[in-house]
């Protein structure tokens, strides 16, 4: 992969590039950003560039080694978040490379893609994925063996913050003793739930969102949609790739998240008690990464409505279905409630992160949202 084929992000870009030219290479880095910046492909591309000096040192050139065109370098190793198959014995801990063909299939796709699509291709269901001890204990192994090409190898590690106690203790040691030309290069998106110790050994390096002009000129060039199309899309995507991709899809997952955010506010309003019930029930048959998702799309939906009550439509990031919906709802989310429904949405976040009854919890959710939403 080269970084012609990252969307933006034209500053990190050069930055990685000069720190090579200058021989100041650290040896752990750490890309922060949020989803749909660009993390990854910058990674994989900067992994690239780095296994590819020998033969190249132009991170632009049109050219590039057929090993690294198809991400199979024997010098460039993955690690990513896992689950475990019912197939595995009870006492194996799983590793990235028992998932290693989906994986491949995921990321020859493009580096732009989210935790539930890696979930999805493991068939995870309600499993939550996590980077085992297992893993750092093959991380070890491999890096200690001698560079197949006489340059660099290169670790890619995918939230980081996914590590479990047991393999971020062992990561540290082997960041703190990195073999022989070794670069760590990790992709994280939630940083604060990384070890202190671990953050402080790793150059942190922030992806901003990309330009909306950037994302706007990507989706005319790249994907071949009109200007109007690809203006309306940026200014949704709202600097992340991820959303824009998602906007350009029929049938996607926010249009079933619309659906879901229209059927709680009418059933709340109209007071309906036995049909919430059946709400909640269907939202307890989603995995947990996805009614996490479907929170984080609730606050975007009140965060809009919100704005679009005060008439601030310079700050209105919205699809025309969602607007549509809008016009008539957004008078209800208002400066009475809309801290409140703010922080009852991110407590039904942090319960389904520690795995209460989901069932429960929208429950709850719902019946809740039926007195705030008459609060004036």
């Amino acid at each position: 992969m080269k970084f012609s084929e990252v969307i933006g992000q034209q500053e990190v870009q050069e930055r990685l590039v000069q720190m090579v030219k200058e021989d100041r290479l650290p040896h752990a880095m750490m890309l922060c950003g949020p989803a749909g910046s660009g993390k990854m492909a910058l990674a994989v591309a900067f992994g690239c560039y780095l296994l590819g000096l020998k033969d190249n040192t132009d991170p632009y050139a049109q050219t590039e080694h057929p090993m690294l065109a198809k991400l199979e370098h024997p010098d460039l190793h993955f690690t990513y978040p896992t689950i475990k198959l019912p197939s595995m014995s009870s006492d194996h801990k799983p590793v990235s490379d028992d998932f290693a063909r989906e994986w491949h299939e995921l990321i020859m796709q493009g580096p732009y893609f989210t935790l539930d699509q890696w979930l999805t291709a493991i068939g995870a269901e309600n499993q939550q994925a996590i980077i085992t001890a297992g893993e750092s204990d093959e991380l070890v192994r491999k890096l200690s063996l001698k560079s197949s090409q006489g340059g660099y190898k290169v670790s890619i590690i995918w939230l980081p913050e996914r590590m479990n106690i047991e393999c971020a203790n062992k990561l540290l040691k082997l960041i703190e003793e990195p073999p022989t030309q070794t670069v760590f290069l990790m992709v994280c998106e939630e940083p604060d739930k990384l070890l202190e110790t671990i953050r402080s050994r790793v150059q942190r390096i922030d992806v901003k969102k990309i330009d909306n002009d950037i994302v706007r000129q990507a989706l005319i060039e790249r994907r071949g949609i009109s200007e109007e199309a690809a203006m309306r899309i940026s200014r949704l995507a709202n600097g992340s790739w991820l959303k824009a991709m998602e906007a350009l899809q029929a049938g996607t997952e926010n249009e079933q998240f619309l659906d879901l955010f229209m059927m709680l506010m009418r059933l709340a309003y109209q007071r309906r008690v036995r049909e919430l019930r059946k709400w909640s029930e269907t939202m307890a048959g989603f995995g947990r990464e996805k009614q996490k998702r479907f929170l984080q799309f609730f606050m975007r939906m009140l965060r809009e409505n919100f704005m679009y009550n005060f008439q601030q439509q310079d700050l209105v990031y919205m699809t025309q279905e969602e607007e549509d919906f809008a016009k008539n709802f957004a008078r209800f989310i208002n400066e009475a409630n809309i801290l409140q429904l703010y922080d009852l949405t991110n407590l039904a976040i942090r319960d389904i992160g520690q795995n209460a009854n989901a069932k429960i919890v929208f429950y709850d959710f719902a019946l809740k949202i039926i007195v705030l939403l008459i609060q004036k």
